[in-house]
C-alpha cells in the first residue's frame, strides 16, 4: 500500500477534476508550490501502478494522464476512444465509446490505446 502525501493527493485531485487528459507540464503548472517536476513524475507512475489514472499518448507523442473511471485496483479497462484535437491539443477520453478487436486465435490482447485525431467541438 502506497502512502498518501499532500502532493499525491493534490495531483490526483487535479487529474480527477479535469474534463481532459493532462500533460505533466499542465499538472506541474497547477502544483508549483506543492512539489517539483521529478516528484510529479514519481507520483504519476505510482498512480498509474495503483490503477487510479491511466496514460494516453496524443498524436504528437506527448504523454497525458486521465482519471480511471471504470477501473478497479486489480485491472485497468481503457478500451475506449481518446480524441486528440489537432488545433488546441486537448486530449479527451470518451469512456462510452469503445471498440471490439477480433484478432486471430492464439493472439491475446493485454492492452491497447486508441487515439483519434481531429478537431474538437470547441475548435470546430
Amino acid at each position: 500500500m502506497s502512502r498518501n502525501t499532500i502532493a499525491k493527493t493534490r495531483i490526483l485531485e487535479i487529474i480527477q477534476g479535469s474534463s481532459i487528459a493532462l500533460t505533466h507540464a499542465a499538472i506541474q503548472e497547477q502544483t508549483r508550490d506543492v512539489c517539483d517536476r521529478v516528484t510529479i513524475y514519481r507520483i504519476l507512475d505510482r498512480l498509474v501502478n495503483e490503477n487510479e489514472i491511466h496514460r494516453i499518448v496524443n498524436v504528437n507523442g506527448v504523454v497525458n494522464f486521465a482519471a480511471c473511471k471504470r477501473c478497479s485496483h486489480s485491472s485497468h479497462h481503457h478500451d475506449h476512444i481518446h480524441f486528440s484535437c489537432i488545433k488546441c491539443g486537448e486530449l479527451t477520453c470518451f469512456e462510452d465509446q469503445s471498440i471490439d478487436l477480433n484478432l486471430p486465435s492464439k493472439y491475446i490482447i493485454q492492452e491497447y490505446q486508441l487515439t483519434v485525431a481531429g478537431i474538437c467541438g470547441k475548435c470546430s
